[in-house]
């Protein structure tokens, strides 16, 4: 079996699963027969778990087009695509500023890289690391938190039960397909997620499209404004 046909497998029984688990993703799984979870990936640049992680602090605090455009200047910085730890650490950090880093992210990515180079950190070894104790190595540097970390997870080491109960833009798409009338805490995304286990990072991708992507013909009430999201973590916290 090739691995796209196995996606499809994977897909088709994950589908089901969330399907028969909650009828509110029930009613979305159904208005979205050809949805694909990662299409907005081919919008990306190739990314290693430095670059989704550098791509994740970069977009702490910021919009989709704020994020981007930061983005874009990074690439040119380093010829056109993500800087590796040794090249980040090569880099003038002014250069970085003058692309629209703060301090504290280029301190952040600097932290990052600097251990990825001296060995503290083996993106190997980080890799193969359950999501908990994954998430234990990296929020231990400064600048780096669940948010940043869940991300990553599922950016570049598309692990498939992952939820961001932290992020602001997937509470208030929680709220709308729930139809509640408060944004929900984290722990209330949570107890609501335990239903979509193992297949979270799907019913994930499914609100966000629902939230920002209504299905064609279906009328959807107005969200309150965004305060700031990028794909497939809207930032609020590090």
């Amino acid at each position: 079996m090739t691995g796209d046909s196995s996606r499809v497998v994977w897909l088709r029984q994950a589908r089901s699963y969330l399907h028969h688990a909650d009828p509110v993703l029930a009613r979305l799984i159904d208005d979205r027969p050809d949805f694909d979870p990662r299409a907005w990936m081919a919008q990306l640049p190739p990314m290693d778990l430095y670059g989704a992680l550098l791509f994740q602090v970069v977009g702490q605090q910021l919009s989709v087009a704020a994020t981007r455009r930061i983005l874009a200047r990074i690439q040119a910085l380093f010829g056109g695509h993500l800087p590796s730890p040794a090249e980040l650490l090569a880099e003038d950090p002014g250069k970085l500023r003058e692309a629209g880093l703060s301090w504290r992210k280029i301190s952040t990515l600097r932290d990052l890289a600097g251990r990825l180079e001296d060995g503290r950190l083996n993106p190997d070894v980080l890799s193969s690391l359950p999501d908990n104790e994954l998430m234990a190595q990296l929020t231990a540097i400064p600048g780096i938190g669940p948010w940043t970390v869940q991300g990553a997870l599922i950016i570049a080491l598309q692990r498939e039960d992952v939820v961001l109960p932290g992020d602001l833009a997937l509470r208030k798409a929680v709220q709308l397909a729930y139809q509640l009338d408060h944004v929900p805490s984290q722990q209330e995304v949570l107890a609501i997620a335990e239903k979509w286990r193992p297949y979270r990072s799907l019913a994930t991708s499914y609100l966000f499209s629902a939230a920002f992507e209504p299905a064609a013909g279906i009328a959807q009430p107005n969200p309150a404004p965004e305060e700031g999201r990028h794909r497939p973590a809207p930032a609020i916290n590090p």
